[in-house]
């Protein structure tokens, strides 16, 4: 099968001037070619999508991802499942998210969703999963549903073999604690053990299994990036050696600014007040956000400013809305659109370690891509603005018709 879209300005992810007037090949779900609209007009035997005024992109990335925190009290776990796969959708079909990275669901619903999806048993975004995460007794978030609690070297040891042999991708493993939890769960303190610490990397590194960090303070990304962790979420405190240390050993940092920056008292926009009364946060938990974003915002621009490698993850929920308002919220601390763009389309894909074949607009890679209608280098939210949604080279979401009802 092979399909033209033409007549479209190119954002590939890679050079930060887009291309055009260009026109791009897909064929058998790659791209095949990218051309100037002129020299396309010679190609046959094609479908064509005449793409005039808007823009392509790659497929959007959130790799920092959890279903929503129910209990089984609170909806069975069935309809907990079906759920999240529907919120995995809807992020792809409403918001042009084409691939995301779990970290933490329980009973393993986001390693079946992933097979249900990579068989093509159900048609969704590029799924990578963690299963549980692990923290400590009297660890973080306990009340997601989501945490098992490991105590001791063999304990953590015995937990990422569970989580190995039920089929994750990455093991999560919570290090310190947070801006959402009881009054012993706060984000300057660490939970695990020296021994525990090395236990739990080192089970991972003899079984080739990348760590994914929630080190929330100086001492835990620190220790974490030392012992090999592959990404540190969250971040909200770092200090100069913290910097040194992701640029030294190649560390990924995915600073989910949504949890210290969307509150009634920061937001700044239509769709973060419309987050905001929609999820109704408690008064104690913006408060402790307040009082950690501009710390927070202060490391992101340090590591921003000093090529740490950076992905984003959202962290909150719905999945729809998740990726869009993190992209604001990089903005809005001082990143450019295009720092933002690349973050979640080509540093997403990298992240996951699928960088050879996803993340970009470029000949040869998967056609996981989207359309908007708008330049999101001149506002980031112009990706809202979405017209098409492409995996592997065919339609998944068409809202042309719906945008031309509307006007």
């Amino acid at each position: 099968m092979r399909t033209l879209l033409q007549n479209v300005t190119v954002i590939d992810a890679v050079t930060p001037e887009p291309r055009l007037n260009a026109s791009v090949l897909v064929e058998d779900g790659r791209i095949k070619q990218i051309l100037s609209a002129a020299d396309s007009n010679a190609l046959l035997d094609c479908e064509t999508i005449d793409l005039t005024g808007q823009f392509l992109l790659p497929g959007l990335w959130d790799v920092h991802i959890h279903p929503d925190y129910l209990s089984p009290t609170d909806m069975p776990l069935t309809e907990q499942v079906t759920l999240f796969g529907n919120r995995l959708q809807a992020a792809m079909t409403e918001s042009g998210v084409t691939g995301l990275r779990c970290a933490g669901a329980h009973d393993y619903m986001d390693v079946a969703w992933k097979r249900a999806f990579d068989s093509g048993q159900h048609v969704g975004p590029r799924l990578f999963a963690a299963g549980h995460f692990l923290t400590t007794t009297a660890g973080h978030f306990l009340t997601s549903g989501h945490a098992l609690e490991c105590d001791g070297p063999y304990g953590f040891v015995k937990a990422i073999r569970e989580q190995i042999k039920n089929g994750v991708d990455h093991i999560k493993l919570n290090l310190s604690g947070g801006i959402m939890g009881p009054a012993w769960d706060l984000h300057r303190h660490s939970f695990l053990l020296d021994e525990e610490l090395k236990a739990a990397f080192d089970v991972c590194r003899l079984r080739e299994f990348k760590v994914m960090a929630h080190a929330t303070n100086p001492v835990a990304v620190k220790n974490a990036i030392r012992l090999g962790a592959h990404s540190i979420e969250h971040g909200y405190i770092l200090d100069d050696e913290c910097i040194e240390l992701f640029l030294k050993h190649d560390a990924w940092y995915v600073p989910t600014l949504a949890i210290s920056h969307l509150t009634p008292q920061q937001a700044t926009n239509f769709w973060e007040r419309g987050w905001l009364k929609q999820r109704n946060l408690s008064h104690s938990l913006c408060c402790r956000a307040d009082a950690a974003a501009d710390v927070h915002q202060a490391g992101f621009l340090k590591a921003l400013k000093a090529g740490v490698k950076m992905a984003l993850g959202s962290d909150i929920r719905p999945l729809k809305d998740a990726a869009l308002l993190e992209l604001g919220l990089w903005v809005r601390a001082g990143a450019t659109p295009w720092q933002a763009l690349q973050a979640a389309t080509r540093a997403g894909a990298a992240i996951c370690g699928v960088g050879d074949e996803l993340g970009t607009v470029e000949v040869g890679k998967i056609a996981d891509l989207i359309v908007v209608g708008a330049n999101p280098l001149d506002d980031i939210n112009n990706l809202r603005d979405l017209k098409l949604v492409f995996k592997d080279g065919r339609i998944v979401s068409d809202k042309r018709k719906a945008s031309k009802e509307a006007t």
